[in-house]
């Protein structure tokens, strides 16, 4: 499987989770439990200092079960704090890749429909239905990031390919024009510096065309 079903399937399998939460005995240590996954994350950062795939993933998994597991717990739909899974798409967008937010929104429509009684009105479904309108802008800023994030590695490149040309070229015929104008008694030593000088000028502007 890729990554990125991967990914999905946890967040999923963690959205039911924070919906199953508030139905069990456990319920009332919802403060414990919360402070409890807050200790996982900051041991999550501290054991995982690089930035790497399974330590966004838990970061990911963490934020959802705390912010689903509060709004659960306090009204659901009616929340006055459902304006946090706005934060938690967005934040999924980023943290992992933007598709995750579309998985996980389809997720949490569906287990919010689910759960509401029956013959509800629209203003009770209108949180509901402004999950699929906030999906596409956490979408395209996931996107975004990730261009973003490639555009910095790209440019991090060039930086080093910039180096290591002036490093290992223009060093060497600098030398060679330094060596022959230190030794310099005849036309030999002109003709090596021209030929030099000329070489670089010929690899600046290759470089600068690449």
């Amino acid at each position: 499987m890729t990554t990125e079903i991967i990914h999905s399937l946890v967040l999923i399998f963690a959205i039911v989770l924070a919906f199953i939460f508030p139905k069990t005995n456990l319920a009332q240590y919802d403060f414990q439990i919360t402070a409890f996954l807050f200790i996982i994350l900051y041991l999550v950062k501290r054991l995982f200092v690089a930035k790497n795939s399974s330590s966004r993933l838990i970061e990911s998994v963490v934020f959802t079960l705390i912010i689903i597991g509060i709004v659960n717990t306090t009204g659901g739909v009616s929340s006055p704090f459902y304006f946090l899974i706005y934060f938690l798409l967005f934040s999924l967008s980023l943290l992992l890749e933007p598709l995750i937010s579309v998985t996980s929104t389809i997720t949490l429509i569906v287990f919010y429909l689910l759960t509401l009684p029956q013959g509800q009105d629209l203003k009770t479904l209108l949180p509901i239905i402004s999950l699929a309108f906030i999906t596409p802008f956490a979408l395209f800023l996931g996107e975004e990031h990730i261009k973003s994030e490639n555009l910095k590695s790209k440019n991090e490149k060039i930086q080093t390919d910039t180096f290591l040309f002036i490093s290992l070229l223009l060093k060497n015929h600098l030398q060679n024009i330094k060596t022959a104008a230190e030794n310099f008694v005849g036309d030999h030593e002109l003709d090596v510096i021209k030929k030099s000088a000329s070489r670089m000028e010929k690899l600046m502007e290759k470089f600068e065309k690449n």
